[in-house]
């Protein structure tokens, strides 16, 4: 009898984590998606646990400030242009950024950004739901350990 492989356990962790992720968001009013974004970072990190956790957020965070940065100055200075020159100032700053240890996960950077924008720059709802999304990563990961392990006894 073939056994389950870990991408399998890691699928079925997923879809239970992220599943209960979205029934909960719906219920309370908070950002399914920007869940996701803070799970999808905790995987980007490359690393597992707290670390990735602290990893993720800080990331995150970084690309919000950013984002925020953009919006704001923006606003600031609206003559028509502005925000092509904050936003290419703004991108320059996520480019560099990475050189540092703490900020060394791009994609987090980025999508702390993003994200940013997609919520209409309402980062007093998006930072909760990135930290949820990291806990929510760190969930899949380990209880698609924990099936993996326990299915392939």
């Amino acid at each position: 009898m073939k056994k389950m492989s870990f991408l399998v356990a890691s699928a079925i962790a997923s879809a239970i984590v992220c599943g209960f992720w979205s029934f909960v968001a719906g219920a309370t009013g908070l950002s399914i998606w920007a869940g996701f974004a803070g799970c999808t970072t905790y995987f980007a990190t490359g690393k597992r646990g707290i670390d990735a956790i602290i990893k993720s957020v800080s990331n995150n965070f970084a690309g919000v400030a950013c984002g925020m940065s953009i919006m704001i100055l923006g606003n600031i200075f609206p003559t028509l242009g502005y925000y092509g020159i904050w936003s290419g100032l703004l991108t320059l700053v996520m480019c560099m950024l990475p050189k540092y240890e703490k900020f060394n996960c791009s994609t987090g950077i980025f999508i702390g950004c993003f994200t940013s924008f997609a919520s209409g720059g309402n980062w007093q709802m998006l930072c909760p739901c990135l930290i949820i999304g990291s806990f929510l990563g760190l969930g899949c990961d380990y209880l698609g350990e924990w099936i993996y392990k326990t299915a392939t006894k």
